[in-house]
């Protein structure tokens, strides 16, 4: 009696602790932890649940709560820093008020990703193959696709791409072949190998010896007539070719990785950081703003002292709008010594609208050009289904205008050539700066605030931006308010990396580059590549199936 009981609440409740355990794994990988390897496995387990589901009406769809829980254990672990929006009295909100914002925005977004896997597993059910190869590379190709949809939307982050960074560089350079989707289908691809071989050993000895349903054969269930002829690969064949496709990967970044930096001195470019250091519940006080004054003018004078050519200053150094700015101290310096600064602030975009823009003031301490933020931080900038939700959650930006996006496929122009610019939130998406390099950027400026949020947010932050360089094959500057501010070249290494919450100035030379990688040239062409490859093999089948 005790037995059947202890086997039923196995059979009921082992799926979703295994899948939200896996999911946490899998979150493991990025920053504070950083465990990048565990990514190459972490997913084995969603895998068998969702392949092997029970094709029976009753428990048809049993397997989107596991689903749902990976994601969450997923996307909640890596993006645990959200909560560190809490606490937000200096904006007025009440400590309870706070806490609530802060967990809403860490579930929400979690739960924003849950649905993305929910979908890959409901899609995986609908075209389940007998074939492990095939549905390797349909369950590859469904996923690419859907991150490339989620990647296109308002909420984006956690690509799986980016827990090999900035740890595992060498399959990184894979994305100079077809951005994050590259990667992404490596790690997916690897991991549904090594499931499919599981499935074909261990979990049939399981069901012959104990006859349990944990994991039941894919084999059976309506629909699905087992053999037809087929021969299917063994588990030792699926292992091997997992090795194989992982060593292989691994090759071709290592071939790109090795290839030498041009460094023509005619391309030199010194540039300099300033890492203002100055707390968001400080920049709209008398103390804020005399710290702001004295952090970057001081600053900028120490780094043109150092013989730097342009300054590069966060996201909001300066926060005011366009026609404040030309009035601070700072842009009379540059007035003073002529040395060019990027310099983070507001543009009014009419009567309470404002843009949080990227400004280039020339030696003349006027305005060259612009780069107005294209991707908002939902809950911080502005709030998603503002109609719903205006009423329950306060706005978050200290600035009372409606902030608005800049528009896509911004040029930003300089006297030293086509820039690639991406503000804070930016970062993460990868096809904004591809565009601008297709566009003829050639060099990556990047302006981040990172305020208030922890070490391991901002070192995530700097992952995707190493992801960007690598990507675009560009020296790329980062600038933030309270870390890490940073300088990386073409093949993803960090060449100085600032501290956590701390002031600093520091002085790099980069080179403007013009290459082109395959991805800028032609963008995400695998994922339609993989798309085309795994949906005619499941037509073929159906057909030889009759």
């Amino acid at each position: 009696m005790k037995s059947n009981i202890f086997t039923k609440l196995i059979t009921r409740n082992s799926k979703p602790i295994i899948a939200l355990a896996s999911g946490i794994t899998m979150g493991l990988t990025v920053a504070p932890v950083g465990a990048w390897f565990l990514a190459w496995f972490a997913m084995i387990p969603l895998w068998l649940i969702v392949v092997n589901y029970p094709k029976y009406p009753k428990q048809k769809n049993k397997f989107l709560f596991p689903s749902l829980l990976w994601a969450l254990g997923y996307h909640g672990t890596a993006l645990y820093w959200i909560t560190g929006l809490h606490p937000l009295t200096w904006l007025g909100v009440p400590w309870l008020g706070s806490i609530a914002i802060a967990l809403f925005a860490w579930f929400f977004i979690s739960f924003w990703g849950g649905i993305l896997v929910m979908l890959w597993a409901k899609l995986m059910g609908i075209f389940s193959t007998q074939n492990p190869l095939s549905r390797v590379l349909i369950g590859t190709a469904i996923w690419c696709a859907l991150e490339r949809i989620w990647s296109a939307g308002p909420l984006w982050w956690s690509s799986l791409s980016y827990t090999q960074s900035p740890h595992n560089s060498v399959i990184l350079h894979l994305g100079q072949i077809s951005g994050p989707t590259a990667v992404t289908a490596i790690i997916v691809a690897v991991n549904g190998l090594l499931a499919e071989a599981l499935n074909t050993t261990l979990v049939t000895r399981m069901q012959s010896k104990f006859d349990l349903t944990l994991f039941p054969s894919p084999y059976q269930g309506e629909g699905c007539p087992q053999g037809q002829g087929e021969v299917l690969p063994s588990s030792q064949g699926l292992v091997i070719i997992a090795i194989i496709l992982f060593i292989c990967c691994h090759l071709i970044g290592f071939g790109l990785y090795s290839r030498p930096l041009s460094q023509p001195s005619e391309n030199a470019l010194k540039v300099g950081i300033i890492q203002g250091n100055i707390p968001n519940r400080l920049k709209f006080k008398p103390e804020g703003k005399q710290r702001i004054r004295q952090n970057y003018t001081r600053g900028y004078l120490n780094l043109v002292d150092r013989g730097v050519e342009a300054v590069l200053t966060p996201e909001g150094a300066l926060p005011f709008f366009e026609d404040e700015i030309v009035q601070s101290p700072l842009i009379a310096a540059v007035r003073e010594k002529g040395v060019l600064a990027w310099v983070g602030g507001y543009k009014r975009q009419g009567e309470g609208r404002y843009t949080n823009s990227l400004l280039t003031f020339t030696g003349n301490g006027e305005v060259f050009s612009h780069y107005d933020k294209e991707k908002l931080v939902p809950l911080g900038e502005y709030i998603p289904f503002e109609n719903i939700l205006g009423g329950i959650i306060n706005r978050l930006s200290p600035v009372k205008a409606r902030q608005i996006p800049g528009k896509s496929n911004q040029i930003v122009k300089t006297p030293f050539g086509n820039a690639v610019v991406g503000i804070c939130y930016g970062s993460a998406f990868a096809e904004q700066f591809r565009n601008q390099t297709f566009s003829g950027g050639e060099f990556i400026l990047t302006a981040s605030n990172n305020d208030p949020y922890s070490a391991a947010m901002q070192f995530q932050h700097h992952a995707q931006d190493i992801m960007r360089a690598i990507e675009n094959d560009r020296w790329a500057v980062r600038a933030t308010n309270t870390g890490y501010s940073a300088f990386v070249n073409p093949h993803g290494k960090t060449l100085w990396i600032s501290g956590h919450d701390t002031y600093e100035t520091h002085a790099e030379t980069i080179y403007r580059r013009q290459t082109q990688t395959l991805y800028v040239r032609w963008g995400d062409w695998l994922c339609w590549v993989f798309l085309g490859l795994g949906f005619g093999l499941w037509g073929w089948g159906r057909v030889r199936r009759g």
